[in-house]
């Protein structure tokens, strides 16, 4: 049943069902997503591991979020003007 990260990402098709996000609006899934990429990038940057693991996150927040605010917050992160925490 425990199916590994390389799998998970193998069989991926879109974003699966988040119990901390239950409503039709998924703005803050997908926020909360692309926060988790860019954290879990420098979390295993910092200790020099492998990133497959962050690509999920990655896969979800871009099957979630339009493009244009991706482009915006990458601007942002870019800027040092990004409003949040990573």
């Amino acid at each position: 049943m425990s199916e590994t990260i390389e799998e998970k990402l193998k069989n991926y098709r879109t974003a699966p069902f988040d119990a901390r996000f239950p409503n039709t609006n998924q703005t803050r899934n997908c926020y909360q997503n692309y926060l988790d990429y860019h954290r879990c990038n420098k979390a295993l940057t910092a200790k020099d591991q492998d990133l497959t693991p962050c690509q999920w996150y990655m896969r979800v927040y871009k099957s979630l979020c339009p493009m244009s605010w991706v482009a915006k917050w990458d601007e942002q992160i870019e800027n040092g003007s990004f409003p949040g925490r990573i």
